[in-house]
């Protein structure tokens, strides 16, 4: 399914505009030039967000593991203090002498003072996961395809409602991710790109009247933001109906609700997710959550290396995807990896190589 034109609203901070995000679409051609390389031993800075999910503390450990096998010297940090703290982190790693930083904000949007410093020093900047926004000060985007994740979780809910729930309509609800994450638009424009026809048909309805993203956003990706909101939504729409399913944007939200749907003492809604952690993935095989998105961490960390590397050596890093990622600013290029939609039916032949998550389904 192809995207032509998708606006990602980023409030005050300006508009973002995501287009031509199908595969077909995408432009192959290599980054601009870089400069002269840098030495092996190099410093390269990571900052990445607050813990919100196993992922991000996965990354964290493969990253350190990584760099340094390759010879360089990591500054790994997590910012649970919040934004100041990544940007008093980020500008630490430039005075540091770092080469490159990798960066998973928490806030895309508030690093352009940061980032501007580290480009005025040379520094290459890698966003990571997450789009650094109205900034120049930025040479690539390496991510998992997010648009493509949402539209996944569309279909899996769509899906799981057929199989589990028989003929429609459906009720529904809709869970949306922090709204300071640039990630939380194209999940969410990706999903409705695949719902939205069947509210308009009638197939779907949303008794809650919850439909817009700012409507459905959990600020700080927190579960207790979540599952007090589905608190809400049970207790005043749902007396005397069934709620039979959830599009949740990731795995922690979607336990959150499960808990509130139980709680309330209501059946269980096929709900989607995102980030294969390992209770989701327990859930899935238990036949509770219904489904979840596969991005393999070890991959894109692999591939963010792969281009520090191609840095070092004063290359251009591989990317295949020059149109789609406007941050407001310059449209970033782009790597983007595949996600995975999984269920029970196909968890055991997708984990397979993950050492973590294949003994879950046996």
């Amino acid at each position: 399914m192809k995207l032509a034109s998708t606006v990602l609203a980023l409030g005050a901070a300006g508009a973002l505009v995501l287009s031509g995000c199908s595969s077909s679409d995408r432009g192959s051609s290599d980054n601009t030039s870089t400069a002269a390389g840098f030495a092996q031993d190099s410093v390269i800075g990571v900052a990445l967000p607050q813990k919100t999910s196993e992922n991000w503390v996965l990354a964290q450990n493969l990253f350190q593991d990584g760099l340094t096998s390759a010879g360089y010297k990591p500054i790994v940090q997590f910012a649970n203090g919040g934004v100041s703290e990544q940007q008093n982190q980020i500008q630490a790693m430039i005075e540091k002498g770092a080469k490159v930083i990798v960066v998973g904000a928490i806030d895309g949007s508030q690093l352009g003072t940061q980032l501007k410093a580290a480009h005025d020093q040379g520094v290459k900047v890698i966003a990571y996961d997450r789009l650094l926004l109205n900034t120049d000060a930025v040479d690539l985007y390496s991510a998992f395809d997010n648009y493509k994740v949402g539209q996944l979780q569309g279909q899996s809910l769509l899906k799981g409602l057929a199989a589990r729930k028989g003929k429609g309509p459906y009720n529904i609800e809709l869970i949306a991710g922090s709204p300071d994450d640039a990630n939380s638009k194209p999940f969410f424009d990706g999903a409705m790109n695949v719902l939205q026809p069947k509210i308009d048909d009638g197939t779907l309805s949303i008794p809650s009247g919850q439909k817009t993203q700012q409507q459905a956003s959990t600020q700080g990706w927190k579960a207790e933001n979540a599952q007090n909101r589905m608190d809400t939504i049970l207790s005043a729409n749902y007396k005397s109906k069934e709620l039979q399913g959830i599009l949740s944007p990731n795995d922690t939200l979607a336990r959150a609700a499960l808990t509130s749907v139980k709680q309330a003492g209501k059946p269980t809604p096929v709900i989607t997710g995102q980030d294969s952690e390992v209770e989701s993935v327990k859930s899935i095989m238990a036949g509770q959550q219904y489904s979840t998105i596969y991005k393999d961490t070890r991959e894109l960390v692999k591939s963010t290396i792969d281009a520090v590397n191609s840095y070092q050596k004063g290359e251009d890093p591989k990317v295949n995807d020059t149109k789609s990622y406007n941050n407001g600013v310059k449209v970033v290029p782009a790597n983007l990896l595949t996600p995975i939609i999984v269920t029970k039916d196909n968890a055991a032949e997708v984990y397979a190589n993950d050492p973590t998550l294949s003994p879950l389904t046996k």
